[in-house]
């Protein structure tokens, strides 16, 4: 026989039930709720980026004219013989720095040795023969007084002497003639200076004045450089001048040159209608030999010293839809955009019309990460 229970017994057990049940549940979301809190984090500060930063300040700034220029010798000559003959001796090595009148070549003396011995038998003879015509003419002279002689004769003895003497003139100048000659078989340096390629060699035989040179010597202290401005400079360049000594500096292509300084020297009476320029040339002494002929050298033409000029550096500057800005760094770390005026650069630098202040900081790297009111952190400081 199966046991029965009392239907108020049931409906008391099932509301215990729910109720343990309902407390469960509420025990276990209590729980989960409380681990979630602990394992949450607040949201982190926006991190600063890295830049570099160098303040504004004034600074004293040339005020130059730059350009391209060449370098050119003071003078070059091109040596050639005045005499023809074999050459039978060279006396320096090509590239070698020859002294002004200093021996470079000599051609076979002998011949023009032997035609100075001819021109001076022939003036001693042509002088024996005037010493006796004059005194012929001298007693003639007396002669003529006592009418042993007619005056005919005397005059004809007179013109003999007086002919004889002219070719005595005549033969000196032959002896003069061949001693320069004789002088012109030793070729010597007509300007110091530093010899090219040797162009002939022992047994060559020259002719006087040929079109060929022996040698090219160009002087490399000093030299000129050449180079050009735009004519808009030319009155400056004028002015200043004409008022004392403007400096020039010329540096090299290449790595490591260093700049050479010299002085202007020559303005072109005419302005280049095709290019808009004026060609200008300044003279340094180069006893380094720093600048080379046919080198070209970037030239620096200084026209005055501005002072006081708002600069910051050049990299800190940057260009946008609206012009040039910068950004400056204000005293919580954070980054402004300042529009500035760039009046002209020197070197590393650009000389600013307006916008920033002496003291204040700007960045010089970094930019491109940068946004208005960005937090920065500055790595270095100019």
């Amino acid at each position: 026989m199966t046991p029965t229970f009392p239907t108020s017994r049931l409906r008391s057990l099932a509301a215990v039930l729910a109720l343990a049940l309902a407390s469960c549940l509420a025990s276990s979301l209590a729980f989960s709720l409380a681990s979630c809190g602990k394992g949450a984090k607040k949201p982190s500060a926006p991190l600063a980026v890295p830049v570099l930063a160098a303040a504004v300040e004034t600074r004293d700034v040339p005020l130059d004219a730059s350009a391209v220029g060449r370098v050119d010798p003071f003078a070059t000559v091109a040596v050639r013989s005045r005499v023809g003959g074999p050459i039978v001796r060279v006396t320096f090595r090509e590239g070698q720095d020859v002294r002004q009148d200093e021996l470079l070549f000599e051609i076979d003396r002998k011949p023009f040795e032997v035609a100075l011995h001819v021109s001076l038998a022939n003036l001693e003879r042509d002088r024996a023969r005037a010493r006796e015509a004059d005194e012929n003419a001298k007693r003639y002279e007396e002669l003529v007084k006592k009418d042993y002689v007619t005056k005919e004769q005397a005059s004809q003895t007179m013109s003999n002497a007086e002919a004889l003497r002219a070719i005595v003139k005549a033969d000196e100048g032959d002896v003069a003639n061949a001693r320069l000659n004789l002088s012109y078989c030793s070729i010597t340096a007509p300007t110091p200076g530093r010899t090219g390629s040797l162009l002939v060699n022992v047994g060559n035989l020259v002719k006087p004045n040929d079109d060929k040179p022996l040698v090219v010597i160009n002087q490399v202290e000093p030299v000129f450089v050449t180079f050009a401005v735009p004519e808009g400079s030319l009155a400056d360049v004028k002015k200043r001048f004409a008022s004392g000594r403007l400096t020039v500096l010329a540096t090299p292509n290449g790595a490591g040159a260093v700049a050479s300084t010299g002085e202007l020297t020559f303005i072109d009476n005419a302005v280049d209608t095709t290019t808009g320029t004026i060609n200008l040339k300044a003279t340094f002494p180069n006893r380094d030999h720093a600048l080379w002929p046919g080198q070209f050298a970037n030239v620096s033409l200084r026209l005055a010293n501005e002072t006081g000029a708002l600069v910051v550096p050049t990299e800190a500057v940057q260009t946008g839809q609206a012009g040039t800005f910068v950004y400056v760094i204000g005293a919580d770390d954070t980054v402004a955009v300042r529009a500035v005026a760039v009046r002209r650069t020197y070197r590393q630098w650009s000389v600013l019309e307006k916008g920033v202040a002496v003291g204040e900081r700007v960045v010089t790297d970094g930019q491109l990460r940068l946004a208005p009111g960005a937090k920065v952190a500055i790595k270095k400081a100019g």
